[in-house]
């Protein structure tokens, strides 16, 4: 986690002496303080830092294109006349244990179009969302765990 804020804190460094306060510029100097943080990474403790890295940016663009996915469903939904959802509550049991995890799970379900997240049960075992579109309930829970789920966790641990 050092080497992630080391990460930042040189990408800030970086923009201020650039003199320009943009984001661009602080991923430019992310991308500058990874190179170096990398080429140095034989002098310092081992860490799980660089391969880490590129499992986030996996993450993030597998997020990505299931928000492009679900967005197109629902358009496609609202333009196209007739009736296509079939709405259910699932309950879905969770993997994630503690509260970091399951939080993120359950916010990355509601910023996706056509899925919310309801409630959590007390034991912090199942997580029970409202989703618009379920052809088949088992498989929309496996394509969950599977995919959303799974990834976050690989991220977290």
């Amino acid at each position: 986690m050092d080497r992630f804020l080391i990460n930042i804190v040189f990408a800030f460094v970086w923009m201020l002496l650039q003199g320009d306060l943009h984001f661009y510029k602080f991923m430019e100097g992310f991308v500058v303080a990874y190179i170096f943080l990398w080429i140095t990474r034989k002098s310092a403790v081992t860490t799980h830092y660089f391969p880490k890295i590129f499992q986030v940016i996996g993450f993030v663009l597998y997020f990505i294109k299931e928000l492009i996915v679900s967005n197109l469903i629902v358009a496609y939904d609202i333009i196209t006349p007739g009736f296509y959802m079939k709405p259910a509550i699932l309950a879905i049991p969770l993997d994630c244990k503690t509260d970091l995890e399951i939080t993120l799970f359950a916010n990355l379900i509601t910023l996706t179009p056509g899925t919310w997240s309801i409630d959590v049960s007390t034991d912090k075992s199942t997580l029970y969302i409202h989703a618009m579109y379920v052809d088949d309930i088992e498989k929309f829970k496996l394509d969950l765990k599977n995919g959303l789920e799974r990834k976050l966790l690989k991220v977290m641990r």
